[in-house]
């Protein structure tokens, strides 16, 4: 129920010390990241290994390869969008804990976190309090949006355990013409490890700050009949933070602002896939507990039973291919779970009440789907394909209620259907010019269709070159939160419309000989009739509209470089404004510059890495006006693996200089800003058994 903010003052003042040693510190970091990696790029034993390469090896560099932005796998340089990697080694390289980890190192990407869930912004468009409704969250393929919030969870709710991540891609920019609704400013697809991945059984266990462990038990194997099993159980507890200060509640009666053991964490996931032939199985289950130390929604401050418990899931059944005459099929049919329950401690002693009261808030839902898609190759030069979705939302239930005295504030129950076609057609129109074009209409039982064309014209003037001229039209369908929600102090808006974006890129990718990449790109995003929460002046309630306009414009910067020996690099400059095309006002949580850096390095040839990442984040305007301000963080990780065999093990220090930082916070917190944590850390110890 955290909702967004579209206006606030005017942008921190140059005197903010923060503000002042953010740009002061990027520099050094950057300094020292681009200085390691030519000193150790330049030792002996990297100058000898150059030494004995032909001039065809020193001109190779391998180009990743992406499936989510077509559907089908293909080079990075030939996909119709902005494209990032993230691989298993960098997860592990880094210690990466959460998607949100993972996803708040990419270029353009931040994160915002009020002590329950973790909010993804991406190109300076972070709304606060959104549950990550504007991207499309796939695992291989399996879309994760849930179908009453239309949300993502990406912090320690996500259902699966990153040690199961085989590659993370990163996909900019709007996709509804490939993927229903969501896919409004990009898509993540998490791509899964197999069975023949995993050395039969492995364990893992950690320790971290805040009483924090957590556990994993994972087998895999690929039998002699071409049977492919992965199966996977993952565990954390977290006591979290003893005490935490709100200055919002600093008096007597309130404990003084401080929150007394009420951010504890924990979760339980479920992972299984198996493949045989043209079948794949896969199931996902994960659920997460939460304290909510922030008091919201007007509930008790300083109390433990303020929470909510997340579970997602699903099963999902892939079919895949070769007919005959070239052509190609792929099925997918899935069942989906999503259970969200909130409970809320409240006071009504002063209306003349009972002093506390459990409130009850859920929303429950399930679904079913069968998507079909037809492709075929059209010699070498054309490739086409073509689908269709249904997907029937059988429930789709929202409620409130106090537990004792009982009352029902509001009890919703629906179901609904979404009918999908969509078309795709690549086309080399010569050796090295490529068009790609592609048309989705989808029809929404609630509220009518849409229609969402793609285009991408993709130069490549060289092998290693890309220029991507890139034009897409998106939509976000309102969800069934925004348009039936009407508890106490909130009003239902059944005619709310869906919001519609534009987008105009400009990329250039290049690999370079010895391993560099780099990326370049411009865009505009105007974003039509956003929906945001209003304030009715006659009763104070809140309800959803479609009451913004924005422009989002800027442009990213990556430049990355990996050698043979394990010497990797990568910096990443993102310059963004998001304009309120309506009031003017500056927008909520929306910062002008991003800078993210890492390097990894072997310290004994591939056995012991030391690796860094930083990311810097300019001032951000709260819901209040007021600025929240910029902040460098840097993480270090020391990681040993194939020193005994089977042994591997990290140590990593989070916030390594104790900044003190916060985020903004969303709609119906009482705070400002969220003050993060310091510096933490995390011991970790892997066995895989022979």
């Amino acid at each position: 129920m955290h909702t967004q903010g579209l206006g606030g003052a005017a942008r921190g003042s140059i005197d903010d010390p923060l503000i002042q040693g953010a740009p002061i510190s990027v520099a050094v970091a950057l300094l020292l990241l681009v200085s390691a990696t030519l000193t150790l790029a330049q030792d002996s034993s990297a100058n000898t290994e150059l030494a004995d390469m032909s001039l065809e090896e020193l001109m190779s560099v391998r180009i990743d390869s992406v499936y989510g932005a077509s559907g089908f796998k293909q080079k990075v340089t030939e996909a119709p969008a902005s494209v990032t990697i993230v691989s298993a080694e960098d997860i592990q390289k880094y210690g990466y804990r959460t998607l949100a980890d993972i996803l708040r190192n990419v270029p353009g990407f931040y994160v915002t976190y009020d002590r329950n869930y973790s909010y993804l912004g991406v190109r300076g468009f972070g709304l606060p309090g959104q549950y990550n409704n504007s991207i499309a969250l796939l695992i291989d393929g399996h879309r994760l949006n849930d179908n009453i919030y239309d949300g993502n969870l990406i912090g320690t709710d996500f259902p699966l355990d990153v040690d199961l991540i085989e590659r993370v891609e990163v996909i900019r920019g709007p996709n509804s013409s490939l993927y229903v609704a969501s896919a409004f400013l990009g898509v993540i697809n998490v791509v899964t490890k197999r069975g023949y991945d995993i050395p039969a059984m492995s364990v893992a266990g950690d320790v971290a700050s805040h009483g924090t462990y957590q556990g994993r038990l994972t087998y895999g194997n690929k039998f002699k009949n071409g049977l492919d099993l992965l199966l996977s159980s993952s565990f954390q507890y977290s006591h979290g933070q003893d005490r935490l200060f709100f200055k919002e509640f600093d008096a007597p009666t309130t404990n003084s602002g401080i929150a007394v053991n009420a951010d504890d964490d924990q979760f339980h996931q479920f992972f299984g896939a198996l493949s045989w032939g043209d079948f794949k199985l896969q199931g996902v289950l994960g659920s997460r507990d939460k304290g909510i130390p922030t008091a919201p929604f007007g509930s008790a401050f300083n109390v433990t039973d303020t929470r909510t418990i997340d579970a997602r899931g699903y099963l999902d059944l892939k079919y895949e291919r070769k007919l005959g005459r070239g052509w190609s099929l792929v099925s997918r049919t899935y069942y989906d779970l999503y259970n969200n329950d909130g409970t809320y401690v409240y006071d009504y002693s002063a209306l003349g009440g009972p002093s506390r009261v459990l409130n009850k808030n859920f929303a429950h839902g399930k679904w079913w789907g069968e998507n079909v898609t037809f492709s075929k190759q059209l010699l070498a030069r054309q490739r086409v394909s073509v689908g269709t979705e249904f997907q029937d939302n059988f429930q789709q239930d929202q409620g409130n209620y106090d537990v004792q005295p009982f009352v029902q504030y509001f009890s919703d129950s629906r179901s609904s259907t979404v009918f999908s076609v969509y078309a795709q057609d690549e086309i080399r129109l010569r050796k090295d010019l490529i068009l790609n074009v592609g048309l989705r209409h989808d029809r929404y039982s609630i509220f009518g269709g849409t229609t969402n064309p793609r285009a991408a014209l993709i130069y490549n003037p060289w092998e290693k070159t890309a220029f991507k001229f890139l034009y897409g039209q998106s939509y976000r369908a309102p969800n069934l939160f925004e348009l039936f929600y009407h508890a106490p102090g909130n009003e239902d808006a059944p005619t709310l419309q869906p919001e519609a974006a534009k987008t105009m890129e400009l990329v250039w990718e290049q690999y370079f000989a010895n391993h560099f990449r780099m990326t370049v790109s411009g865009f505009y995003y105007p974003i039509r009739g956003l929906i945001g929460q209003q304030v009715d002046p006659a009763n104070g309630n809140a309800f959803f509209d479609n009451a913004g306009s924005l422009n989002l414009r800027g442009f990213d910067f990556a430049l990355s470089r990996s050698l043979r020996d394990g010497l990797e690099g990568s910096v990443s400059y993102s310059l963004q404004g998001l304009t309120n095309t309506t009031t003017r006002m500056p927008v909520t949580n929306a910062p002008k510059h991003l800078v993210q850096a890492s390097l990894a390095t072997p310290l004994i040839k591939r056995k012991i890495f030391a690796s860094m990442d930083l990311q810097y984040v300019s001032t951000r305007v709260t819901l209040s006006g007021a600025p929240s301000g910029a902040y460098v963080v840097p993480n270090f990780t020391l990681l040993t693996r194939n020193i005994f065999e089977t042994w591997e093990i990290s140590a990593s220090i989070y916030n390594a200089f104790n900044q003190k930082f916060a985020d903004p916070s969303g709609n119906g917190l009482p705070e400002n800003v969220l003050l993060q944590d310091g510096r933490s850390f995390r011991i970790k110890v892997g066995y895989k058994f022979r």
